[in-house]
């Protein structure tokens, strides 16, 4: 029977560039004061022996976990998954977050937390209790949930806050929303629409505000009304229906509609189509976020694409430098949008 290969340890490595496991242990950890030429000898040694560091061992070593922890919201994550829907951010933000922690030697982890629950803090005491991150990322709405946000302070846990401002606290990024609401309505200001009608999402995420005053912005700036050509949404499909099926029987109907998110989107077209309107004939859609939805709606949705995945490889980075004693931008960062030109657009009639 064939002997099993010794499994490589720290000590291994020590032994084999004459060093101790301390100056071994600082240069797994990336360390800032080992000499570079010492680095470069203890990294040979590394290679030649083909010793892989575990997490375990590096948090062991110090007081670092190597764990960030990202959350997002149960509700509405575990209802797209059962209606197999998916979730592209969570796909952007494993993307861009499991990328950019490999780079640095970390791990990403994915928690789902309800911001309504009132046992988030026992929730999130467990979590926290049981992987010790050195960062949590919070998306919308957790972002500026006090509860969860209050809670990482008295910890003196690192967070970053998509989506937010960061009164609470916390590294806050913004993805551009209300540059981008403005933007997506210039685009129809400038295709030749007068009447943009706007569905905005939950007033529990402060994006869906942003973006109704970016629309707002670029109307008055037309000196446009804006007067009964918003309607409310929740960013499920079937709150888009009653949106745009509110906005499109008005007795002057918008030619054109905003709508905050992709599913929204995706119902106004269905109205529409149950109307006899004709997209982009008839009626031009804009959309956000850019999912694949977006791409492979009949037609193919304009739409504003989030950067979900620069944005949380940024927070990542973020929170590292912050672990490391490095300097951080005080104010928001902004991540800015973009407008995908696609086929639900074009000039209004007449």
């Amino acid at each position: 029977m064939a002997r099993r290969r010794q499994a490589v340890t720290i000590k291994h490595v020590a032994a084999d560039a004459g060093v101790s496991l301390q100056t071994v242990s600082r240069v797994i950890n990336n360390e800032p004061n080992v000499r570079p030429s010492m680095q470069e000898k203890v990294q040979r040694s590394i290679d030649r022996l083909g010793y892989i560091p575990s997490i375990a061992a590096r948090r062991m070593s110090g007081s670092h976990s190597y764990l960030i922890l990202a959350l997002n919201d149960r509700e509405r994550t575990i209802a797209d998954w059962r209606s197999r829907q998916g979730s592209n951010w969570i796909d952007q933000m494993l993307l861009g977050g499991m990328l950019k922690c490999a780079e640095h030697g970390y791990r990403l982890i994915f928690e789902l937390v309800d911001t309504h629950n009132d046992h988030v803090e026992r929730e999130l005491k467990a979590t926290i209790a049981a992987l010790q991150p050195d960062g949590i990322i919070l998306t919308p709405p957790h972002s500026d949930n006090p509860l969860i946000t209050g809670l990482l302070q008295k910890y003196g846990i690192p967070f970053a806050q998509i989506g937010s401002e960061g009164v609470e606290g916390g590294i806050p990024l913004i993805m551009g929303d209300r540059g981008a609401a403005r933007d997506a309505t210039e685009h129809l200001l400038g295709l030749g629409h007068k009447r943009i009608g706007f569905i905005a999402g939950p007033e529990e995420y402060k994006l869906s505000g942003w973006r109704q005053s970016g629309w707002r912005d670029a109307m008055t700036a037309a000196r446009l009304p804006t007067d009964s050509l918003c309607a409310d949404g929740d960013f499920s499909f079937e709150s888009g229906l009653e949106a745009a099926r509110n906005l499109l029987q008005l007795e002057e109907r918008p030619t054109a509609i905003l709508a905050s998110n992709d599913q929204m989107a995706m119902a106004t077209i269905s109205i529409a189509d149950e109307m006899g309107l004709d997209v982009p004939g008839d009626l031009s859609v804009v959309s956000f976020d850019n999912t694949p939805t977006a791409m492979l709606s009949q037609p193919a949705l304009t739409s504003v694409d989030q950067p979900v995945a620069d944005t949380t490889s940024l927070a990542v980075e973020l929170i590292i430098a912050l672990q490391k004693g490095q300097p951080i931008p005080d104010a928001p960062t902004i991540v800015p949008a973009r407008l995908i030109e696609r086929d639900s657009t074009a000039a209004p009639k007449g």
